[in-house]
């Protein structure tokens, strides 16, 4: 539904999506230029926030904390055409929590110096708006909403398309 308030459904929707696809683009504003990079996704939580493990002091941080404080994510699995969009809001947070428990080998690449790095941080997305685009999980359904749609012009069997706003 166009312009629907996020119902737990939708959220659940969102929140499978990302979850699968786990790499995000995060789209910020450097100077009146669009900047993307790849993040990978940690949970998205029971309030429907997105957590990613970054450097404190990184570009992305400072161009996230200027320019209206908003980002995009954007998630493609362009094999089953899911898409996701989010619109949202970045904190930096140190939670040592929360680091703890979504530390992994993956992250030490980046912070050699483990949980105690100086400069880790997570950084938190509190979504504003989003939407998604599901569509059949096999490429047989897929194919078969395809031809129903040239064929009748009803769309409905090629996925799902839902906003949210919060």
């Amino acid at each position: 539904m166009e312009g629907s308030k996020a119902s737990p459904e939708g959220l659940e929707k969102l929140r499978e999506l990302v979850e699968q696809i786990k790499v995000a683009m995060m789209t910020t504003i450097d100077g009146g230029i669009l900047r993307s990079r790849p993040l990978q996704t940690l949970e998205v939580d029971e309030a429907g926030a997105i957590w990613f493990f970054t450097s404190a002091t990184s570009p992305k941080v400072a161009e996230a904390q200027a320019d209206d404080n908003v980002v995009n994510l954007s998630y493609a699995h362009p094999d089953k055409q899911d898409y996701v969009s989010v619109s949202g809001r970045p904190t930096l947070v140190r939670d040592r929590g929360r680091m703890e428990r979504l530390w992994t080998k993956w992250v030490e690449v980046w912070f050699p110096k483990g949980l105690d790095d100086p400069d880790l941080a997570l950084l938190r997305v509190e979504i504003e708006q989003a939407e998604y685009w599901d569509s059949p999980g096999s490429a047989v359904g897929r194919l078969y909403g395809l031809t129903k749609a040239l064929a009748s012009g009803d769309k409905s069997a090629l996925g799902e398309n839902q906003k949210i706003n919060r």
